[in-house]
């Protein structure tokens, strides 16, 4: 385990660490991060000593295409851990967002290194607030909770999850503040789909009932 007081992002820490030959579940955290990130390079913004942020390096048995299951799994161990610990009824929006009474308290990166086809290696990283930070519209935080209690929970759910991936979307469906409603989301090739959300398949993209038929949208 490495721990930060202060870091840049803890997903770049065990990405690097993870090219340098550190082992599957080595853990990255800190109590600050300076330049988080969530998908498309948004911006993650913490309260320092006020949010858990870590980071954990994966070397998953999964081919190139079923990586969107990381994310996935990442999600649903923290919304299991933080229902576990702190009993707060915390959600998973699909793809990577954690969600508390419709504010977001938490969001998930997964990024990986792929080699001929090959998954070298992946990292998945995790914030969650424990209060919301000020001045970030629609932030909330889960409240006061133990963390290194809920940071052992998250581990054992997602060790779980990844190396059982066939339950992945099954444990999503019981925590998603996504299934059953009306979604508007962005396909690989930027086309617009408006529907139901249904389901996920196999690769933990996203499959949505519109009335032209079912649309799957990966991450």
């Amino acid at each position: 385990m490495r721990w930060d007081d202060v870091t840049t992002s803890t997903n770049d820490t065990a990405m690097a660490m993870a090219a340098d030959g550190a082992p599957a579940w080595t853990l990255v955290a800190a109590g600050h991060q300076t330049e988080g990130r969530g998908r498309r390079g948004r911006t993650w913004m913490d309260e320092p000593g006020q949010a858990l942020m870590c980071s954990v390096v994966l070397r998953p048995s999964l081919a190139p295409d079923r990586l969107g299951l990381v994310s996935i799994a990442g999600g649903v161990a923290m919304a299991e851990a933080a229902r576990a610990i702190a009993g707060r009824d915390v959600r998973c929006k699909w793809p990577n967002d954690l969600l508390l009474d419709g504010a977001k308290v938490g969001g998930v990166l997964a990024e990986s290194e792929i080699v001929e086809r090959i998954v070298h290696h992946a990292v998945v990283g995790v914030g969650v607030n424990l209060s919301a930070p000020e001045d970030v519209p629609g932030a909330g935080g889960i409240g006061e909770v133990g963390v290194e209690d809920l940071l052992a929970s998250y581990l054992l759910s997602l060790r779980r999850l990844i190396e059982g991936p066939d339950e992945i979307s099954f444990r999503w469906a019981a925590v998603s503040d996504t299934l059953g409603r009306p979604v508007e989301a962005t396909t690989v090739g930027g086309d617009a789909v408006r529907g139901v959300a249904v389901d996920l398949d196999e690769t933990g993209a996203l499959l949505i009932d519109t009335d032209a038929g079912r649309v799957r949208v990966a991450s």
